[in-house]
């Protein structure tokens, strides 16, 4: 009897401690391990269990190993749907952790927030005005895979995981060719929310320096000019004199022009759409990078993170008016801009020739010729801090600019393209019949693809391209894209062949430069002697590419494709004509009126 009391108080006492401790794995790990995926969840649903009205975990996914995909959404008065969020004007924030698991101090930091926030009563008021979106692990596949030798440059913990998913694909290089069906699962997401900012949580590689936390925004120039003014005011203004008093060093994202020798400067490390705050500009909006340095201790790596996305919450909702001004002003100036004829659009951007100064707070170093590499071999001393003045190359300017369509038209047979407008939630109507049209279209040339693949892809790295005038047979089911909706920008990256992330460039559309008609030797010599006979620019021009290109002179199956290239047969094959056209707005009202299709969006406006 005293045996079944004694166990009995003891469940009593255990059930109690467990209902009161919320030291999280980590921290009673003293931050030496990062809790598995199951732990992770098994606290969360612990902190949903203790305050149901401040915290609802959700799935949004499944990964291609089969783990849940699970979001947290945390507020104030049960504001969990996007809905709800709209009705009471709070803007949303999606903090997302665990893209690359073996950087995940975010999902640390997140669960010592939460808890701080719901249970501890830290900050009680915290959440009020905001709603918080929060992917603990992106990448789950990866995060399971763990071991002790996965990032070699970093200090703890003491097992990471992978940067790859299970297919092996880097997620933050995935955001618009979307083939990872992680990154399918957090598009939609992201269309459901549709968050008013983003906050990406990374630990840098690279060289060694004071700074616990390095952190990046984009450009001015790939942002709209009052989604730009936010994100300089609230972060460089406001937040980080505030992370600092509390005892941080954090500095502008380090990507040194030369690793051997942080004194020649740093660079814009050129993120694109493709990475995480890439693809939130296209989207019109604001987005933090958080990298926490490699070589300090995991401990502080959670506590800087867990201190700026506190504070960054803290300012959001201290004005919550002045950010959702922000983004709903990028959305309607991108749907005005289809009336603007003069409108001009930035694919790609270049560095701007005049670079700052910049006050670099590192350490002493040695530099030591290499025997091994033959190189010059970089040692720090962090016992001596030191400081450099240095060139900062981070500015960027357009570079290739284009004038965007009224809307594009792609043909129903390419659906690959039409998939891919459908994982970013692009709205398009359908053809209803067969439509012949005149539209500007592009015609591509001397393709030139990397040699080593990337992603899964083989990018192609350069082309020639022109506009021309040309007609094309429209069958049923093709999809027109109008560019007066808020999303425009995702639409011309993916649609617009220059752009650096265009499908072109991912290589779905390789097929359009393979001519798949061919003619036999005996008979391109035939047809050689009957060009020449007919034109002698054409003799004239034959020779000089004889003289000039002995490659060219040493083939003979490029001496007769010389002239096949040249000729009707091989013309008849539209080989480079690029299969999206461009059409302007008078072309509009002739098309059939808007229908739903399955698989694609409807707008009524339209």
């Amino acid at each position: 009897m005293y045996r079944l009391l004694f166990a009995a108080l003891l469940g009593i006492a255990t059930t109690t401690t467990q209902a009161t401790d919320w030291t999280t794995p980590a921290e009673a790990a003293q931050f030496h391990t990062t809790p598995s995926y199951a732990d992770t969840l098994a606290y969360l649903e612990r902190l949903q269990r203790a305050a149901p009205g401040v915290i609802q975990l959700e799935t949004f996914g499944t990964t291609p190993q089969g783990r849940p995909m699970t979001v947290v959404i945390a507020s104030a008065g049960g504001s969990f749907t996007p809905t709800a969020a709209r009705a009471v004007h709070k803007p949303v924030v999606l903090l997302q952790a665990g893209i690359h698991p073996g950087e995940i101090e975010g999902k640390d930091a997140g669960l010592m927030l939460l808890r701080d926030v719901a249970v501890a009563g830290k900050y009680p008021h915290l959440l009020d005005r905001v709603v918080l979106v929060y992917i603990p692990v992106f990448s789950v596949d990866g995060h399971e895979n763990a071991s002790p030798y996965h990032r070699i440059n970093q200090n703890g913990p003491e097992s990471m995981g992978f940067r790859g998913q299970s297919q092996y694909l880097n997620l933050n290089r995935d955001y618009v060719k979307a083939d990872a069906p992680e990154m399918r699962a957090w598009l939609k997401l992201w269309q459901r929310w549709l968050p008013d900012f983003l906050i990406d949580v990374h630990t840098t590689d690279g060289a060694d320096y004071q700074y616990d936390l390095t952190w990046y925004t984009e450009d001015p120039h790939k942002l709209n000019p009052a989604v730009s003014a936010w994100q300089h005011d609230a972060i460089v203004n406001h937040v980080l004199p505030a992370y600092e008093k509390r005892g941080h060093l954090a500095s502008i994202y380090l990507e040194f022009k030369d690793g051997r020798d942080p004194r020649k400067g740093i660079v814009n490390f050129g993120s694109g759409p493709r990475f995480s705050t890439g693809y939130a500009a296209l989207q019109n909006r604001p987005a933090l990078l958080i990298e926490t340095h490699m070589l300090k201790p995991y401990a502080n790596r959670v506590r800087a993170v867990y201190d700026l996305v506190e504070l960054m919450l803290e300012r959001i909702g201290a004005q919550p008016a002045a950010l959702l001004a922000a983004t709903a002003k990028a959305d309607a100036d991108t749907v005005a801009r289809a009336r603007d004829t003069n409108a001009r659009v930035a694919l790609s951007f270049k560095p701007d020739p005049q670079p700052a100064k910049f006050e670099l707070k590192g350490y002493a170093f040695t530099l030591s010729h290499s025997d091994i590499s033959n190189s010059e071999w970089i040692r720090y001393d962090p016992r001596a801090p030191k400081n450099y003045t240095i060139d900062n190359w981070n500015g960027l300017l357009p570079d290739v600019l284009v004038a965007p369509p009224a809307a594009y038209a792609v043909p129903a047979q390419w659906t690959a393209l039409i998939d891919r407008l459908d994982a970013h939630g692009i709205t398009y109507r359908r053809t209803d019949r067969p439509l012949t049209i005149r539209a500007e279209g592009y015609l591509l040339d001397d393709p030139v693809w990397a040699s080593k693949p990337f992603e899964g892809h083989l990018m192609l790295r350069d082309f020639r391209l022109r506009a021309v005038p040309r007609q094309v047979s429209l069958p049923a089911g093709s999809a027109i894209v109008p560019l007066d909706q808020r999303a425009a920008n995702v639409a011309i990256e993916l649609l617009e062949p220059r752009a650096p992330d265009s499908l072109l460039r991912w290589g779905f559309l390789d097929a359009v430069f393979e001519p798949k008609e061919y003619g036999e030797p005996r008979v391109l010599e035939q047809l050689a002697r009957d060009m020449l006979a007919k034109d002698p620019a054409l003799q004239t021009a034959f020779a000089r590419k004889l003289h000039d290109d002995p490659a060219f002179a040493a083939d003979s199956r490029t001496r007769l494709m010389y002239f096949f290239e040249r000729s009707p047969w091989y013309a008849a094959q539209d080989v480079g004509a690029y299969p999206v056209l461009r059409l302007d707005a008078a072309q509009l009202p002739q098309l059939p009126a808007p229908q739903h299709s399955p698989g694609g969006r409807h707008n009524p406006d339209l």
